[in-house]
């Protein structure tokens, strides 16, 4: 057994406990980045993880009412088939290859960075459609439908986007419905999403078995601990430091030609929006 892996559950637990930033942000990179896991089995193993970690927040939202399931249902009529499909084009390709490893890498580190951004300025997304009325409610099903296909693709090829991607999208589309109300319904349509995206990668075998125990054995004590502590924590400079470091990694796997400077140039201007689009709130 890896205490290395433990403690990175534990770490991964923590964060999500404070944050609800979604597990897979941060678990995938780590296991590609300190753990050098290869591609494929990082993002596999972290779907089954995603999907254990989640259950339980399915039956708690679940008993609160705060899951509209018409939404799910919608949700998952895009994302299961097209997380269904991805998986049979995985399967089709040597997932070891050199190209399917800088393809993979390429949409995490895609899915990571609009991960921060999505994390940097919810609220204001969640302002502007509430008083700018950006989309016609007749259209809202058919984009919820088209969010799920998105999700599904995204989430199986590289496990990122069925947490903060998935409440910021959904802010936008039902600006009226509470945020627990909105959290609560992600929540559940991440547990099948991310359960049929693990079963697609065991039948690829692109699952580690071991990894997943040693990482479940320290995340779920850290998430419970990061609950309790959220409320006595700064928050909002968590999540602001977490989102930064998302954005540097992800250019860092989506385009790891450009020069860290650019990188650091990203982090500083994103700071600077976030900060200036907080004062004026």
């Amino acid at each position: 057994m890896d205490i290395f892996h433990i403690l990175a559950g534990l770490v991964v637990g923590l964060l999500v406990g404070l944050t609800g930033v979604g597990g897979g942000s941060l678990m995938t990179p780590i296991l590609l980045m300190f753990f050098h896991q290869p591609a494929a089995v990082a993002v596999g193993t972290d779907l089954l993880y995603a999907a254990i970690t989640k259950s339980a927040g399915i039956f708690a939202h679940g008993k609160l009412g705060n899951i509209d399931w018409r939404i799910v249902r919608l949700m998952a009529y895009g994302s299961v088939p097209a997380s269904i499909f991805t998986t049979l084009l995985l399967s089709n390709i040597d997932i070891s290859s050199e190209s399917a490893v800088k393809t993979i890498k390429f949409w995490l580190g895609i899915a990571l960075m609009l991960t921060a951004l999505s994390v940097i300025f919810r609220n204001q997304l969640a302002s502007l459609s509430k008083s700018g009325h950006w989309i016609n409610p007749k259209y809202v099903p058919a984009l919820t439908l088209i969010l799920g296909l998105v999700l599904g693709f995204l989430v199986t090829l590289t496990s990122v986007g069925a947490g903060a991607l998935g409440v910021t999208a959904l802010l936008i589309l039902y600006p009226k419905a509470p945020i627990k109300r909105i959290v609560g319904t992600d929540v559940a349509h991440a547990v099948p999403l991310t359960l049929v995206a693990g079963l697609g990668h065991v039948s690829l075998g692109t699952v580690d078995y071991g990894l997943l125990g040693t990482l479940l054995i320290g995340s779920i004590p850290g998430i419970w601990i990061g609950s309790h502590l959220s409320a006595k924590v700064a928050e909002h400079w968590i999540r602001l430091l977490l989102a930064l470091i998302l954005v540097y990694v992800g250019q860092k796997l989506a385009f790891p030609q450009i020069n860290v400077a650019v990188g650091l140039a990203l982090l500083v201007a994103i700071i600077a929006l976030k900060q200036l689009n907080y004062k004026r709130s």
